[in-house]
């Protein structure tokens, strides 16, 4: 089976095509790993999966999604990242993490909002800052000092959260971006802040170190990005990463998803053969069956196995020797209301 087949970026070569996703687990202190993220990646670790994505860490301490969320804008944050690699690097599972900033979707009401315009995402989030050059200066710096970090803490890949409404996929839309400076208005210019924390970014990684974007291949609502834009987005930005991983939504409250089996891999799919990149795939795979289909029919390099790993870390290695357990899948939390969530 190709899921099981080996798969090389850069330098690193992966056992098998599976990715775990970054999801947030909300169990940090003061963005400090606990023994929570531990067993939990190192489960997954055991489980064989063939890289891993640590969740979304934020690179300064506004640009966490939640309070109890993931950091590492500051040294003493390291060793904690540093157990998580050691643990899944030791039971052979190659491992990254997932840098990001909230921008106006931060939900820790002590610290200021930022964003691009002053747009709050709805009427339960704050009023955000619209960042003038320092702030932008400043959250540039910031990633590239938790690039800096991640690298001391050894992770082996970095994932740049372009996505699902946050800091720099608020850039890109047209929807949240209403500036009319360097940062706004057409297209390249809305990539201009992802271009820019890239190029901080990479100018402290290593000639042969992985870096990954992910995206938000479709706002769903009309004026924001649609899969035709992001093609023109990746073509702009491409020459900069090694994976493309396609996901989508997330950006406007009234977002209308038809959600199925496999629903996001038709971007996955397009952004193949239109811009020549390699993608991960996400959302809504649940089947190692769906995984091969996937990987066979070209439509991803790699693919991301989200809720089902929560339910049961081990389910490749079940699939591998012939005996899975049948699960029943959780239902979807549309309503929870994660702004005020404790």
């Amino acid at each position: 089976m190709k899921t099981f087949s080996s798969y090389k970026i850069k330098d690193l070569v992966l056992k098998n095509r599976v990715v775990m996703p970054p999801m947030c687990m909300n169990m940090a202190e003061d963005g400090h790993p606990t023994d929570f993220h531990y067993i939990h990646y190192g489960n997954a670790a055991l489980g064989e999966i063939g890289l891993i994505i640590v969740e979304a860490t934020g690179v300064t301490p506004e640009g966490r999604i939640l309070e109890r969320d993931l950091g590492i804008w500051k040294d003493d944050q390291i060793p904690g990242h540093r157990k998580i690699v050691e643990l899944s690097k030791k039971y052979g599972s190659h491992i990254g993490v997932q840098l990001g900033h909230a921008g106006r979707k931060c939900g820790i009401s002590s610290l200021t909002t930022l964003a691009p315009s002053a747009i709050a995402f709805n009427e339960d989030y704050k009023l955000p800052k619209e960042m003038d050059l320092e702030d932008i200066k400043r959250i540039v710096e910031a990633f590239k000092a938790a690039a800096v970090r991640s690298l001391e803490a050894g992770y082996e890949l970095i994932e740049l959260h372009g996505a699902h409404g946050y800091l720099i996929h608020e850039f890109l839309s047209p929807l949240s971006n209403h500036r009319t400076d360097a940062y706004g208005g057409s297209t390249e210019s809305r990539v201009r802040f992802l271009k820019e924390v890239t190029k901080a970014v990479k100018s402290v990684l290593p000639e042969n170190f992985p870096l990954i974007l992910r995206v938000s291949a479709a706002d769903y609502v009309e004026g924001g990005i649609d899969i035709e834009e992001m093609v023109r987005i990746i073509h702009l930005v491409k020459e900069d990463f090694d994976m493309i991983h396609v996901s989508s939504g997330g950006l406007h409250v009234d977002q209308k998803i038809n959600v199925y089996p496999g629903y996001q891999v038709k971007f996955s799919e397009i952004l193949k053969k239109e811009c020549g990149v390699q993608t991960i795939t996400v959302g809504m795979i649940t089947e190692v069956d769906q995984v091969e289909e996937i990987l066979q029919n070209d439509r991803a390099d790699l693919v991301a196995l989200g809720r089902v790993l929560l339910r049961d870390p081990f389910v490749l290695i079940k699939e591998g020797r012939g005996h899975v357990t049948p699960l029943f899948a959780y239902k979807r939390g549309f309503h929870v209301d994660w702004a005020h969530r404790k």
